[in-house]
């Protein structure tokens, strides 16, 4: 992979030489495959196409400066893809499975893992769909557990720098009890008319407020919401929101630096009294936000004054990177190394 450009990636699919799936019938799962076919044959009355049943995660593996291959929080993906599974009716994947089936693609694909210095990272998929054919609106019989990885660079272009945002309020991502805390298709499929808005328009993602009383603040984009006020960590927490691994990870860095971590419903109010705030998730890990726009009310909240990233939001970031590539000691056990 001499002739690839790493620093220049963006964040979008190149291939690599291997995927590998696993087939559930008649009530178990059979033996893993490895495949070098993109491509995936199903019935056209599958029912992840009509009905939905369709689940997925996405966790990084990292080239650290001693050369070794780094995979993070592989055990909590496999956690969040179970909860996915339970959550529409698919037969959960096993941690072990999930473990096996990882390594197994991140190591078909060594090749593809960016250098140390390059700032890129592999990305990694699991793509789990019903697959028996059905017009009737029932659980499928048949599953089909697919992995496959591509390299990428940062999730937005500037890397790690301040972004705008804007809420939409005539549009919900998901509702109080419904699918919102799942990592399924259909919670994207909801958000790409805000989301395709948003950019248009010039802001970096669009923030959902809760669907009940629009309120609260939810979620940003495919992101979760966090702030920074008087040495608190404050994150939003709602039925309708996707537990972020990331989140997850900041929080207990947080808590190691001395900050209060609050998981609490965060009124958009607030917002313009906090210090910092910015969106966490797998893509970009922190993205700073500068400002937030309510295209209904016309109302701004500006949290940056001077369009920079903050200094907690920063330790955070770079304390986070720094377990990933193998810099700093993963006391925390996140890491699973090749």
């Amino acid at each position: 992979m001499s002739t690839m450009d790493w620093s220049n990636l963006g964040f979008g699919y190149i291939r690599t030489d291997y995927n590998v799936r696993c087939r559930y019938s008649n009530g178990a799962w059979g033996d893993i495959e490895e495949c070098t076919d993109e491509n995936i044959n199903i019935h056209m009355a599958a029912t992840c196409l009509h009905y939905g049943q369709d689940a997925f995660e996405g966790l990084k593996a990292f080239r650290g400066k001693d050369g070794k291959i780094r995979i993070f929080r592989l055990e909590a993906n496999a956690e969040r893809l179970q909860s996915s599974c339970d959550g529409i009716m698919m037969p959960r994947v096993s941690t072990e499975l999930f473990r096996e089936m990882v390594k197994k693609v991140v190591g078909l694909n060594e090749r593809f893992v960016p250098p140390y210095e390059s700032g890129a990272s592999l990305y990694i998929r699991p793509l789990l769909i019903g697959i028996s054919p059905q017009v009737g609106v029932s659980p499928s019989t048949e599953y089909l557990f697919v992995i496959f990885v591509t390299p990428v660079g940062p999730y937005y272009k500037a890397g790690f720098a301040t972004n705008n945002c804007v809420i939409f309020r005539n549009i919900d991502r998901a509702a109080p009890l419904g699918t919102g805390r799942y990592k399924v298709g259909g919670n994207y499929a909801s958000g790409m008319k805000a989301s395709h808005a948003a950019h248009v328009q010039g802001y970096a993602c669009e923030i959902y407020l809760d669907a009940k009383e629009k309120k609260y603040i939810d979620e940003c984009g495919a992101a979760n919401f966090i702030g920074i006020k008087d040495n608190r960590y404050i994150t939003p927490l709602s039925t309708s929101i996707l537990p972020s691994i990331t989140n997850n990870s900041l929080m207990q860095i947080a808590r190691d630096m001395g900050l209060v971590v609050e998981q609490r419903p965060v009124l958009l109010e607030e917002v313009s009294g906090f210090d910092e705030a910015g969106a966490c998730g797998t893509a970009a890990v922190i993205s700073p936000i500068g400002r937030i726009d309510d295209a209904e009310t016309g109302e701004t909240f500006v949290i940056s004054k001077d369009g920079t990233p903050g200094p907690v939001l920063t330790s955070l970031y770079h304390g986070l990177r720094a377990i990933q590539y193998g810099d700093v000691e993963d006391k925390y056990g996140w890491v699973t190394i090749l």
